[in-house]
């Protein structure tokens, strides 16, 4: 993620923020360009004190679920993000979490939104679009059949995953290393972008299959058989995760969402200047992010990036007894299966 500026005082401002924790003025992230502009408090206009020009806010700003701004005379009442909602929670029923729920699903799907636009992919919304993407938070008391996934065009997430403890432990009864409101949305876009992107390319399509598998298996029986049968032994040499082993798509969905997690963390690295050198001699844990991933054909450079990054946070996080960042191993198999994301997604960002 991109560090940003306040733009009255030059002080760090975090892409949820709505105030400048320095000065107090507003906050607002401008989409287009990924530039966050702040403003005048306490004034009827939204007037940016770097270009001095009149915004207004998304209208889920009045819920805190959104800091995104349009342009003051856009036909638009809804940022580009969540003009994607189809479903949120009943926020009338004082009594509930819903509204705190939703709030943290809506920080996890606006960082996937500004990664999904920094790649320049087509988002258009299902309520406009067949073809579309659009996104349903819903409780499961609502439909005590609805699950967490994708269908045609439409993702899913139960709010109940926005709850820090339920999913907790959900993670810990499902032997997960890793269960993140991020990290569903990652998983869950990838399908739509899987329809998208390989599906109707005969090329692609056979370029996939030969990496991921047949996709054409049947996916129920799959499932049932992962349920029934686990994991094999020596599922890390190709799999970066136990659940990618139960069916190619996936397998597809689970590389995609950590293809985006590994381009966010040297990303951020990046911004960062982050700097990696033990104190002690040692090539393989040394490393300088000194380029954006999103401007780089070699996904090798980045994958070099990306190890001595994660470990070190790792061991950070070991420090504080919190548990690791990014629990995986990235393996030759499972780097192949990655620059086969990186090089379908290079003509979009060009």
């Amino acid at each position: 993620m991109k560090i940003f500026q306040c733009g009255n005082c030059k002080y760090s401002v975090f892409f949820e923020n709505y105030t400048c924790d320095n000065c107090g003025h507003l906050t607002g992230y401008r989409a287009e360009d990924r530039m966050m502009l702040s403003f005048e408090p306490n004034i009827k206009a939204l007037i940016s004190d770097r270009e001095h020009l009149e915004y207004k806010y998304c209208k889920n700003k009045v819920y805190d679920a959104c800091n995104w701004i349009i342009a003051k005379d856009s036909p638009e009442d809804y940022c580009s993000a969540c003009q994607l909602n189809r479903t949120i929670p009943n926020l009338s029923d004082p009594e509930s979490d819903n509204l705190e729920y939703w709030r943290n699903l809506e920080v996890a799907k606006h960082r996937l939104i500004y990664q999904l636009q920094k790649f320049n992919l087509r988002i258009p919304s299902k309520l406009k679009h067949e073809d579309g993407l659009c996104f349903d938070f819903v409780a499961k008391q609502d439909n005590e059949k609805i699950m967490t996934g994708h269908a045609n065009g439409v993702v899913t997430i139960l709010i109940k995953e926005a709850n820090s403890v339920l999913r907790e432990q959900a993670r810990i009864d499902l032997r997960e290393s890793y269960r993140t409101l991020v990290g569903h949305l990652r998983h869950e876009v990838g399908h739509y972008y899987w329809n998208r992107l390989v599906k109707n390319d005969a090329k692609v399509l056979a370029q996939f299959r030969s990496i991921f598998g047949n996709e054409s298996q049947d996916y129920s029986e799959a499932l049932q058989t992962y349920y029934k049968t686990g994991t094999p032994k020596d599922w890390q040499k190709s799999y970066i995760s136990k659940y990618a082993t139960s069916h190619p798509w996936e397998d597809w969905a689970e590389t995609w969402a950590h293809y985006l997690h590994i381009m966010d963390m040297v990303e951020t690295a990046y911004f960062f200047k982050l700097n990696v050198k033990p104190n002690f001699k040692t090539k393989d844990l040394k490393t300088k992010v000194s380029f954006d991933p999103y401007t780089k054909v070699n996904f090798d450079v980045i994958v070099r990036k990306c190890v001595p990054l994660s470990l070190a946070v790792n061991s950070i996080n070991r420090a504080m007894g919190i548990p690791d960042v990014y629990p995986f191993v990235i393996s030759t198999a499972i780097i192949e299966k990655l620059k086969f994301v990186h090089h379908l997604l290079l003509p979009k960002r060009r």
